[in-house]
């Protein structure tokens, strides 16, 4: 089991934010002042890269700033934890990814992904990546299945660090394949990504942008995608679905707001995000970054989450993914 010490700081309010109810505003009151959109991330990263445009054009179509604020630690448990307590007025955003469903499975957090926000807005979805080192012996998903059965618990995958979306997507592949492999966390993608290429680990299941240069410049080997929509510029791969593999994730990044943000004010961000979102220079600017726009209704995003939050949940009890 992983165990990382994720302080308790900020439960302590939860409380009383739950006691607070929105203000019921009209559609044409809002917004009459700033908009924050929390990133629980350090700037730079693809939650950052996808938020700012998505704050830009907000900002023109609202008619009011909308500034971007990184509250980064523990997974982003500690800047989703300051919004969950927020007001829910329309003033406090959020944009995440598929990494605030395995935080909330994986850590000890006073709120949940479905209990205590509301969402708003799917942004973009982009599949992951499996990559090998150039000397590992595994030149398909076969192999590497194969590799694995053959010898268990010895192949050694690299993740950012435990209880994160690589450590569930990585886990998840042996759940699925019947296989078991060797965690070894680091602290963040990067060095994760040295170690691969250097090959002191022999896998990595990670996203498009975090090894791109690595991938385009042969330093490691793309075995396959885990979904449709790989971006431009990497070689050719499969599907691992394509290969006969019931594995299909894929990351993703959405927007979301405190618990019970009123319909209205859910109704003008979700469909003003959606016409960023088909914006052609947005697209391209996605596209550079390996994600896809994909704009859906709030109650589309939601059975999504319900999908994609089940899931996990069996995967962490599958491979007993703890972090607290």
């Amino acid at each position: 089991m992983n165990k990382i010490s994720f302080g308790r700081r900020a439960a302590l309010g939860m409380g009383a934010a739950a006691l607070a109810s929105p203000a019921v505003l009209a559609q044409g009151a809002w917004p009459n002042r700033p908009v924050k959109v929390v990133v629980p991330f350090p700037p730079g990263g693809s939650n950052d890269v996808v938020a700012r445009p998505i704050a830009e054009r907000l900002q023109h179509k609202l008619g009011q700033p909308v500034v971007i604020e990184n509250r980064a630690g523990a997974g982003g448990a500690i800047g989703a934890t300051a919004v969950a307590q927020s007001p829910a007025d329309g003033y406090t955003l959020m944009v995440s990814s598929s990494s605030f469903a395995t935080t909330s499975i994986a850590q000890r957090v006073p709120w949940t992904v479905l209990g205590n926000f509301t969402p708003v807005a799917l942004l973009a979805r982009s599949p992951f990546i499996i990559i090998v080192n150039n000397d590992f012996p595994a030149h398909s998903v076969q192999d590497l299945v194969r590799l694995a059965k053959e010898r268990p618990g010895t192949i050694d995958y690299a993740t950012s660090g435990p209880g994160g979306i690589n450590h569930f997507v990585t886990e998840y592949f042996c759940q699925v394949t019947d296989t078991r492999m060797n965690h070894v966390p680091y602290r963040g993608t990067g060095p994760a990504v040295t170690d691969l290429v250097a090959g002191h680990v022999q896998l990595m299941i990670t996203t498009m942008p975090s090894a791109a240069g690595v991938v385009r410049d042969r330093r490691v080997r793309l075995l396959a995608f885990t979904a449709e929509g790989a971006g431009e510029g990497f070689p050719p791969a499969p599907t691992v679905k394509s290969l006969g593999i019931n594995y299909e994730p894929e990351i993703w990044w959405g927007m979301f707001a405190p618990k019970d943000l009123p319909a209205p004010i859910v109704e003008r961000l979700n469909t003003e995000v959606n016409a960023a979102l088909r914006d052609p220079e947005m697209i391209r600017l996605f596209q550079g970054e390996g994600a896809v726009p994909a704009p859906r209704s709030p109650a589309e995003f939601t059975a999504m989450l319900e999908t994609d939050i089940a899931r996990w949940r069996e995967v962490a009890q599958f491979a007993n993914i703890r972090v607290e």
